[in-house]
């Protein structure tokens, strides 16, 4: 039986995603996001009981969409027939094109943890979640791909994906290009 969604809920999740990614988590008040999705209090608090509950919501989320970005390149890989490193390419091609398109403010991840500096606390640990499972991702594929050093080629693509959404919003420079050529010489495939 499908799980049937709760438009209002989706609408509190599109707008805090907008705003604190836009502006900052702390930057933000529930008031202000209440408003901005067009829903009472009392709807807020039914679907999150407070706002470090929005807050964990909306970097699932976020870790959503690059799973979804590791499943289009591995789908993309399967109907193409692509060998392993070919996948690995795909990937590095779609986390640059993720810092062009969509997180062209830094990391949501980085971001969220500046503001929350409780390594134990809940929003942490959905970052620590995410990155955990992005390095063992990126590990498997690189041992796919036939590296001499899958961990270390996993830490460096991680390291350089951060630098690319870091330096691309800081220095407001596109960034990507040299990302995709650094990740495809640390992965070994140029």
């Amino acid at each position: 039986m499908p799980t049937t969604v709760s438009e209002p809920r989706e609408r509190l999740l599109r707008t805090a995603t907008r705003l604190f990614y836009d502006e900052g988590i702390h930057g933000v008040g529930v008031d202000r996001i209440v408003a901005e999705a067009g829903v009472t209090r009392a709807t807020m608090y039914r679907h999150f009981p407070g706002k470090e509950a929005l807050v964990v919501a909306y970097l699932e989320h976020e870790d959503d969409i690059i799973r979804s970005l590791f499943a289009a390149a591995a789908e993309q890989a399967a109907t193409t027939d692509a060998s392993p490193r070919d996948l690995l390419a795909l990937v590095i091609e779609g986390v640059a094109e993720d810092a062009t398109r969509l997180h062209t403010r830094g990391c949501p991840f980085i971001n969220a943890s500046a503001e929350f500096p409780d390594a134990g606390g809940p929003v942490r640990q959905v970052v620590r979640r995410h990155r955990d499972w992005f390095r063992g991702t990126l590990t498997e594929l690189a041992t796919a791909a036939g590296s001499d050093d899958p961990a270390a080629t996993a830490a460096s693509l991680v390291l350089l994906r951060d630098a690319m959404l870091v330096g691309g919003y800081l220095d407001g420079a596109d960034v990507a290009g040299d990302f995709r050529a650094t990740a495809r010489r640390v992965a070994g495939l140029d």
